[in-house]
């Protein structure tokens, strides 16, 4: 029996040491800084762009009207067609109007006749000079009557106003038209440039005025930096844009400002009614810039953990001046030099050691690095 107890004893005691030897062994694991990468902030040039709706006009975009009624009889040309200023559209029934003018033509050679009898007499004095020239008079007005259906018959044939593209036909073969109609026969559209137009809220006008170099509206537009016009499908206009007007007043029913931009467009890759977003950058000069993974937030705070003395880690609140991309950039709370922890932020607290891995600061703005300028 007091074997059995004595084996029982060691048995329970080497228990305890091993578990002893287990818990130690636990809280060394436990002690053991985690290795988390930190990079040194240096100061970065950053460009970002906000964007705006907006829809493209042709600088010149010239309604074409029929000057007076009739039938269309042919349609001259076809929608997207190249055309120069004064080539015929649409030809116009001209039947009736060349029966008037006959008609006018015979009145001319009756009132001539006329007056060609009435000069004689005139001359020997067997009638009074007031029957000739009540005579002449119905002659000029004769002509003025023809001369005038000569003109309705010339605008019978509808030409292009200006040099461009035709845009959409809204009348064919046998539609009756007239002067008054509210809807063009078609549109000519020069499209060698572009407007785009776009417009600001109050808030972005007042930024633009406070930060764009000038003393006045009109210099702040023409220091201002090129724009870039994002297409439907997402791509970037190739040409980049210049800002040319500003209507500088808010409108009272949207609180909007209106500006004006202008687009150089050489393979016609524009036309009117396209749509897009116009991106308007701004430049941050030297500042610091840290990506959005290296923070956390706190109580709505945006927070990130700097590394100190001892490789440990303290938390700061930082202030964000804009958001690009997957960045922020930071206008206070950090400065150049600091040491930040660039991912892992989520398992750190205040005061914890780690162990660092030192990164390139550069490395971890590579997914965004285009916006950057060498």
């Amino acid at each position: 029996m007091k074997k059995i107890n004595l084996y029982s004893i060691a048995t329970i005691c080497l228990t305890l040491v091993l578990s002893s030897c287990g818990k130690k062994q636990d809280q060394q694991v436990a002690q053991v800084a985690p290795t988390l990468p930190v990079a040194v902030i240096s100061l970065k040039t950053v460009t970002g762009f906000q964007e705006y709706p907006t829809n493209i006009e042709g600088i010149v975009n010239s309604n074409v009207r029929a000057k007076v009624s009739g039938y269309i009889q042919k349609v001259l040309v076809d929608e997207g067609q190249k055309v120069r200023k004064g080539q015929a559209l649409f030809k116009l029934e001209t039947q009736s109007l060349s029966q008037d003018a006959g008609a006018a033509k015979a009145r001319i050679n009756v009132a001539k006749v006329e007056v060609d009898k009435l000069i004689p007499l005139v001359e020997k004095n067997i009638i009074s000079p007031v029957q000739l020239e009540t005579a002449k008079a119905n002659l000029a007005q004769a002509q003025a009557n023809y001369s005038s259906i000569a003109a309705n018959i010339d605008y019978a044939t509808v030409k292009s106003p200006v040099d461009g593209y035709v845009g959409a036909i809204n009348f064919r073969e046998g539609s009756l038209v007239s002067s008054s109609d509210a809807t063009p026969l078609t549109t000519v559209s020069d499209i060698k440039q572009v407007y785009a137009f776009y417009s600001l809220n109050e808030a972005d006008y007042l930024n633009f005025l406070q930060n764009a170099t000038g003393k006045n509206l009109e210099e702040k537009i023409i220091n201002f930096p090129e724009v870039n016009l994002v297409l439907a499908n997402g791509t970037v206009f190739a040409e980049k844009g210049k800002i040319e007007t500003s209507s500088g007043q808010i409108n009272q029913n949207t609180g909007t400002v209106s500006f004006r931009a202008v687009f150089n467009n050489p393979n016609q890759l524009l036309t009117n009614g396209n749509s897009g977003k116009i991106q308007v950058p701004t430049n941050y000069e030297n500042a610091i810039v840290i990506p959005q993974e290296a923070t956390y937030e706190q109580q709505g705070n945006v927070m990130v953990f700097i590394l100190g003395a001892n490789n440990t880690v303290t938390s700061s609140i930082i202030k964000i001046k804009a958001t690009i991309d997957n960045l922020y950039v930071v206008e206070s709370g950090l400065k150049e030099g600091d040491k930040i922890v660039t991912t892992g932020v989520g398992k750190l607290r205040n005061d914890m050691a780690i162990t660092p891995q030192d990164v390139p600061f550069d490395s971890i703005l590579k997914p965004i690095k285009t916006l950057f300028k060498n």
